[in-house]
């Protein structure tokens, strides 16, 4: 992929970013249940990209069990950190 396209794709993502910041502040102004619903949404997005998408490809990339090992950590760091 070229250096430009690359650039282009980032703007375009940082844009629609920030269309999605100004609506959900809007939304997010309805109640708290709207907004933890919708981060919770995101939340889930994230984790299928993540499993879905991510690991495979660094499964490919990289030989090894750190990938896996490295996504338990994480996961479990985004579980603690929720805690308290």
């Amino acid at each position: 992929m070229s250096t430009f396209k690359v650039i282009f794709l980032v703007i375009l993502s940082g844009i629609t970013t920030g269309i999605g910041a100004f609506f959900g502040s809007i939304v997010g102004s309805v109640s708290e249940e709207v907004i933890a619903m919708c981060l919770a949404f995101a939340a889930g997005s994230m984790l299928y990209i993540v499993t879905g998408e991510l690991t495979p490809e660094a499964n490919n990339l990289y030989k090894g069990r750190m990938t896996p090992i490295g996504n338990i950590i994480g996961f479990l760091i985004g579980i603690i950190a929720v805690r308290i």
